[in-house]
């Protein structure tokens, strides 16, 4: 690298077109390029950690994230990526094995990447204030960075692992099918566009957290932890019968699964779309049991289209009943793919920040506050959507319309369309005299 160094004083301006090394950065300067410390263009969340007075910790891991975690894993990867290189004869180089090797690593982006809304939203507030702005401004000019601000640097990240799979797919364009790394490129485009879907599903959640929080506000009677403290999303609704115990009576009930639990609500006798909160079930300690019609023998009842919830620590069985077949075939889906989300999460450290939590309880305050102000009821929930056509669990998560704030990155995988549930969210029937 010493060969092409890029010759800069103090002052100088330095337009950085590669950062992919972990040590040298490829830069330009009017018209000349070339290799330049990476140690030059270090220092912002370094110089806020100096300043206790007006960073807290809270404040920078919403701001950074991971970053550091994301930068550590780039240090092996590239370093591993360089040793796949061939020198000599580059279009003999295999870099797809790479790649494969590190798939699992490229996880810890989804963290980045869900967290990157906060931070912009926290650097917005702190910008309000001229000292931010100042510091921030010596920070880019201490390091004599390009004229960009500090929110557009952290977008590098996002915008990298975006780039993976179109460069990937690029590459596979180019190489012929008889080459050793074709079959691995091809494998390792397949990995990075599974990446950046699950990064982008879990980007919407974190979307719908607002209206997980005002749903749970709208319910009556609410007891024990909030949704939010478990749960970031709402796999399936429906009505059905239910017994809790042998020779128990019969019961109506709206129930709501959400990945971790199952939350059950009786509705209102009058107001039919007024619910209130009768209990809940821990999902990670039931096993789903599909029922044949015919006579129960542990709750000795005459079934079709039951099925049961047993619980693996106390042997406590739930029977319900579904008015068809389809809507329990849908049940037993939706139960499965609960599982299935669960379990993606924990591989991938998926969950909601407090900082999430808490932006989420705050603006159930706010839209509180503003329906306060208007001759309306409180606590009025939507009305649970009415039964799917079989086949429809998939139509059955929430999505959002988009983020309030300026879209500041988007994944190439489209959303899905909106969820009858959060669709009839506001049509709340007024309340009649």
């Amino acid at each position: 690298m010493a060969n092409r160094e890029l010759a800069f004083k103090a002052g100088d301006v330095i337009k950085v077109l590669d950062a992919s090394n972990k040590d040298w950065w490829w830069g330009q300067i009017d018209d000349e390029e070339g290799w330049f410390p990476a140690s030059f263009v270090r220092g912002y969340l370094k110089q806020c950690r100096k300043r206790r007075d007006m960073f807290s910790d809270e404040q920078l891991k919403v701001i950074f994230g991971n970053i550091e975690d994301i930068y550590r894993f780039q240090m092996g990867f590239v370093r591993d990526l360089e040793k796949q290189y061939n020198n000599e004869e580059p279009h003999l180089s295999e870099i797809g094995p790479c790649f494969l090797e590190h798939q699992d690593g490229f996880w810890i982006y989804s963290e980045y990447c869900n967290n990157h809304l906060d931070a912009c939203m926290e650097l917005s507030k702190l910008m309000k204030d001229g000292r931010y702005q100042h510091f921030f401004e010596a920070c880019r000019l201490l390091q004599q960075m390009i004229d960009i601000a500090i929110d557009g640097f952290l977008l590098t990240p996002v915008q990298k692992i975006c780039k993976y799979p179109l460069q990937l797919a690029e590459l596979l364009k180019y190489t012929a099918q008889d080459h050793s790394d074709y079959r691995y490129v091809a494998a390792a485009l397949a990995v990075m566009r599974n990446v950046t879907q699950q990064i982008n599903e879990r980007k919407r959640r974190l979307e719908n957290i607002d209206k997980i929080a005002q749903w749970q506000a709208s319910v009556l009677d609410w007891e024990g932890d909030d949704i939010l403290d478990r749960s970031s999303e709402l796999i399936y609704t429906g009505e059905m019968q239910w017994i809790y115990q042998p020779y128990g009576r019969n019961q109506q009930r709206v129930f709501f699964l959400f990945d971790h639990q199952l939350v059950l609500c009786k509705k209102d006798l009058i107001r039919r779309d007024i619910l209130y909160y009768k209990g809940r079930m821990d999902m990670d300690k039931y096993e789903v049991i599909e029922v044949d019609d015919g006579r129960d023998e542990d709750f000795n009842v005459g079934v079709k289209n039951a099925f049961k919830l047993h619980n693996k620590e106390t042997d406590e069985v739930h029977l319900f009943f579904a008015k068809k077949l389809e809507e329990k075939l849908r049940w037993l889906r939706a139960f499965r793919e609960e599982r299935k989300m669960v379990q993606e999460d924990e591989k991938i450290g998926f969950e909601i920040s407090e900082y999430q939590k808490k932006q989420a309880a705050m603006t159930v305050r706010k839209v509180s506050k503003q329906k306060a102000g208007v001759s309306c009821p409180r606590s009025v929930p939507p009305a649970y959507p009415p039964p799917q056509e079989p086949g429809a669990i998939q139509g059955q998560y929430m999505v959002t319309d988009g983020i309030s704030q300026p879209q500041v990155f988007e994944f190439t995988e489209p959303r899905r369309s909106q969820s009858p549930f959060w669709q009839n969210f506001s049509r709340l029937t007024p309340f009649k005299k």
